[in-house]
This record gives structure tokens, sequence and C-alpha cells, in this order.
């Protein structure tokens, strides 16, 4: 809708700068990767930053790094000596995004793991007290209980895409996994009592969730 577009375009030029690194990542997601759309971008990147410099972690999760734009949003408002581990599972990944990463002004604060995340986090040593799930969608849920077991009280957790482009106001095909995942896990956290949680129709749905 030209309404729309009108109205990103005039967000886009009253909130801060993303900034040359981070415009210079973006542009080469879009040329390079497949589905660039899956990159946070500007609005949601300085959603993200703002988020930790509220919360204030100690130590952030993130399944999902893509192209890593979020990570280093994130990783742009941690305070020193905290830290962000952030878990992608596509080994083909790791020529694209390491080199954005480590890079970057703030790669002393990364640590970034190629594997499942639902194997390797479980054995880390290590509460989290913000996490960004951006990963499989048909996997939502178990990242959620996973992610939860490992999370401070008080801590939050961050879903993104659970709008879904709208498909979570339609029922799927059987085979349509991933809305069924989105779905799920949506209907599941809405009636979690161990949490708080509101959704966001930022982009394509982000869902803010505070464990008790």
């Amino acid at each position: 809708m030209e309404e729309t577009e009108s109205i990103d375009e005039y967000i886009l030029k009253h909130i801060d700068d993303e900034g040359d690194y981070l415009h210079a990542l973006y542009r080469d997601t879009n040329v390079k990767l497949l589905r660039p759309r899956m990159a946070s971008g500007h609005l949601q990147g300085r959603m993200l930053k703002m988020f930790v410099k509220m919360i204030r972690p100690k130590q952030i999760l993130e399944i999902g790094t893509y192209s890593g734009y979020s990570a280093l949003c994130m990783a742009e408002g941690l305070e020193e000596g905290a830290m962000l581990h952030t878990f992608e599972i596509n080994d083909e990944q790791e020529d694209f995004t390491r080199p954005w990463l480590e890079g970057s002004p703030y790669a002393k604060k990364i640590k970034f793991y190629i594997g499942d995340a639902l194997v390797l986090v479980p054995r880390m040593d290590v509460v989290f007290d913000l996490a960004f799930i951006d990963g499989d969608k048909r996997k939502y849920l178990e990242y959620y209980e996973m992610v939860l077991s490992k999370l401070s009280n008080g801590g939050y957790i961050i879903a993104d895409n659970t709008l879904w482009d709208g498909h979570v106001l339609e029922t799927p095909h059987s085979n349509d996994y991933q809305t069924i995942g989105i779905k799920r896990f949506n209907d599941f956290v809405a009636t979690d009592e161990r949490v708080e949680k509101v959704i966001l129709p930022l982009r394509d749905g982000l869902t803010i969730i505070r464990k008790k």
C-alpha cells in the first residue's frame, strides 16, 4: 500500500540512523543472499538496540544469526563486559556472516556459533537475561521452552515473525509447517502463566515475553 510505504519512509527519517556499516551489510545481504527479507533492517534493528539499552542484559542469546544484522544491533546496545551469543544452524551462512561480525566495532561482544541451538545451548553454563528467537519457525515452541529454562527471572524473550504476513489468521495447509509452528507457539504463549506477553505489529510481528 502506498500509504504504508509513505509511513515507513517517514518513520525511517525520524529515528536514529543505522550507520554506514549496517547500511553496507544490509545492502550486501540483499545483493548476495537468497532471502534478504530475513534480515532485521533499519527500524527493527534500532528497536532491538533500544530494547537492549532498556533491559541492560549481561548475556543475550540469539537463535538465527542469518547475515548478522540483528546481532550487530543488539551488540551495539550492550554495556561493557556483556556478551551476545548468536547461533546459526546453516553452516553455508558462515562464510558470509562471520567476516561481518568479526570486522565490526562490536566483535569482542559477540560469540558466533554454527550449529543447532537446541543441542548446544543446554550444554552452556550461561544464564541469559534476553533472548531473540528468529530461527526455524517449525521449532518455535521447542526454542521457547529451552530458552525459558535458561532465562533469568524477570528476563525477556523477543520472538520475531509472530504475525507471519497475516497467515496466523488463516487455516494453514497440513504441510505448511512454518505457519503451523508459529500459530502453535502463539497459542501456547498466550495462555502460559509463567510469563507476561504482548505482540507488537512491527514488520512481521514481534512478541515481547517477560519471565515472571
